[in-house]
């Protein structure tokens, strides 16, 4: 059974008090991510977030690169111009070791199915010392979905290692990954793991459970998300998130 039925994995509906806490989750990570001094940073999320504008807020240069396949999110502004936003199809653009850090949000890595040329390119940019925050699609979500779409012949395949593609009801296919195999791409670019952990481990249940008791309860329950370091555990959450660094 999907952990978060299909129709709600766009962030609407009844699941709104979860998809909430997940947003918060989501920016409390990146504010503690972040690089404290002001650098320059490479965001690959394809226009689907509000990462640049936090960014851009916290004193950061950011040069957004579009996904040709859709206009930005339209309620996305930067007034501090610190915000440069680019259509390319790979990142031939920008020069080696020119990054301080990558950001790879909205599922970006599951999105392009040859993940490992990407995250290659985004190793080359980095400057030594850089770091990449990458979120991916789970295996927990992938067979949920397969299930829900009754592929059981797909479903007795997975757990052998091999690459997870998953047909989406609108017809996109993305890729899932086990925290090993998600270790594994990192590890193979060249760049040294952090960690790799779900985004979240706290349930819809329990998150509409306590924010109906306590509607002031949200930013306790952010931190007790993020402090509980579930690292490489994923037989829980739709999404994993990682964070490696380019030696030097």
């Amino acid at each position: 059974m999907l952990p978060i039925p299909a129709s709600e994995l766009n962030g609407s509906g009844a699941l709104g008090p979860y998809w909430t806490f997940y947003h918060a989750v989501v920016a409390e990570q990146l504010r503690r991510w972040l690089p404290q001094r002001p650098c320059l940073i490479l965001d690959l999320s394809g226009g689907r977030g509000r990462w640049p504008v936090q960014a851009a807020g916290a004193g950061h240069r950011v040069i957004e690169v579009v996904d040709f396949r859709r206009s930005p999110d339209p309620w996305l502004r930067d007034a501090s111009n610190r915000i440069r936003r680019v259509r390319a199809d790979d990142l031939g653009f920008l020069p080696d070791a020119s990054i301080d850090a990558v950001i790879a949000e909205e599922r970006a890595l599951s999105l392009e199915l040859m993940a490992e040329s990407t995250i290659e390119d985004v190793a080359r940019v980095l400057k030594p010392g850089g770091r990449v925050l990458t979120c991916v699609d789970s295996l927990v979500l992938g067979m949920a979905i397969m299930a829900e779409q009754n592929y059981w012949a797909h479903l007795c395949q997975t757990g052998t290692g091999e690459v997870m593609l998953v047909p989406w009801p609108d017809g996109s296919i993305t890729r899932c990954f086990s925290s090993t195999q998600l270790r594994e791409l990192l590890a193979d670019a060249g760049l040294e793991v952090e960690w790799v952990r779900p985004r979240t481990v706290l349930s819809p249940s329990t998150v509409d459970h306590v924010l109906a008791a306590d509607g002031r309860a949200l930013s306790w329950l952010v931190r007790t998300e993020l402090d509980a370091h579930p690292d490489d555990d994923d037989t829980v959450g739709i999404h994993l998130v990682a964070s490696a660094r380019r030696p030097g």
